[in-house]
């Protein structure tokens, strides 16, 4: 009988022949079956989904239909797949329909979904185009063409934003270098959010600023401090208002010790460790629209990279002179800056300053 043929072997007598055509017949028909039987199980709803499957995987496996017939099971199957969400599955299924039927524009629609569910924009206007150019009148496809164009639109959009952020970042890390201005971990997030340095068209940086008065801890914050600006031009513009003697005495300084005159402005010397590089681009790029490149890969070859510098046990409070300006003071080699330069305000007038200067006090740790 035919089902004892060794493999590849041919028919010889009439009745391996009919035995042959029965069982193909059989195959034929057990496929038919699964393939309705599949599309049943579709109609019944999500909960039939797998058995849909399977269904139309037994129907394939039987190896018995037609090109044409196999393409509308894969079709079908990659529809189920869709449905469910395995879109990397439905684009293989509809790329063998689309194989065995280059026409079954079923199949070249569920190739477009699938490749717009995975965000393959290119794929998925390749087998528009092929849609549209077989069934020129077909609605669905027209729709598809002009979401996809939508979407290249936008995700070109992007790139431009992303490219641009990229390229932002690099020239703030090259300014700081050629300043050799180490930037370390950000320090009062919570108070300064996403504010970083910007480079503006003559090379110049601008820094936001943050001023904390040490002995409660409050804060004040300049949002453009140009690095060419003495610190007296800003002091006298943002301090003035608050410390006149004509302004009220602010609710924490009960000694009304806080005035213009006795102000004194300080950073923290030898405290922090240097990032490097690639640390420096991922800060910068946070917030942006390259915030997914956080983990940037670029060079990591700068020799500061985690230098640590520490002053000992007790924090080392340097006076800033306030006729420098931000890049003198910057680009000390005693100083790291933490995301953004942070400023200390005491009163040579309270009680808290012998105990600051003498380094009795230092900032919260950074996490």
């Amino acid at each position: 009988m035919a089902l004892l043929m060794e493999a590849g072997s041919e028919p010889q007598t009439n009745e391996e022949i009919f035995d042959l055509q029965a069982i193909t017949a059989l195959k034929e028909s057990a496929a038919i079956e699964l393939k309705e039987k599949g599309n049943e199980y579709v109609k019944k709803g999500k909960k039939h989904y797998s058995d849909a499957i399977d269904c139309y995987t037994r129907a394939i496996n039987q190896k018995a239909l037609s090109d044409s017939e196999n393409s509308t099971i894969y079709s079908n199957r990659a529809h189920v797949n869709l449905l469910l969400g395995n879109y990397r599955r439905a684009l293989q299924d509809a790329e063998e329909a689309i194989r065995l039927s280059p026409t079954n524009v079923k199949a070249l629609y569920r190739a477009v979904k699938a490749s717009l569910s995975l965000n393959l924009l290119d794929e998925a206007k390749s087998y528009c185009d092929k849609g549209t150019q077989l069934f020129p009148d077909n609605e669905e496809l027209q729709k598809l063409d002009k979401l996809i164009d939508t979407k290249k639109s936008e995700h070109e959009r992007q790139e431009r934003e992303v490219s641009k952020a990229v390229a932002a970042a690099e020239d703030l890390v090259v300014a700081l270098e050629d300043r050799q201005i180490k930037l370390g971990k950000p320090m009062y997030q919570e108070l300064i959010g996403m504010k970083k340095p910007t480079l503006d068209k003559g090379n110049i940086l601008h820094w936001p600023v943050l001023l904390l008065y040490a002995e409660v801890m409050s804060s004040d914050f300049i949002e453009d401090f140009c690095e060419i600006d003495s610190f007296s031009v800003h002091l006298d513009m943002n301090l003035e208002n608050i410390f006149s003697d004509d302004s009220a005495p602010l609710p924490w300084d009960t000694k009304n010790v806080y005035t213009h005159d006795a102000l004194e402005l300080y950073y923290e010397a030898d405290s922090g460790v240097c990032l490097s590089k690639k640390e420096i681009l991922s800060y910068l790029l946070q917030g942006t629209a390259a915030s997914h490149l956080e983990k940037y890969s670029g060079d990591e070859t700068d020799a500061a990279a985690h230098r640590s510098l520490s002053s000992g046990n007790r924090p080392k409070w340097v006076k800033v002179n306030e006729r420098r300006t931000l890049n003198d003071i910057l680009r000390n080699p005693d100083i790291v800056v933490p995301g953004i330069p942070v400023f200390y305000v005491v009163s040579k007038r309270s009680s808290f300053y012998k105990d600051f200067k003498s380094g009795n006090w230092a900032p919260p740790a950074i996490a």
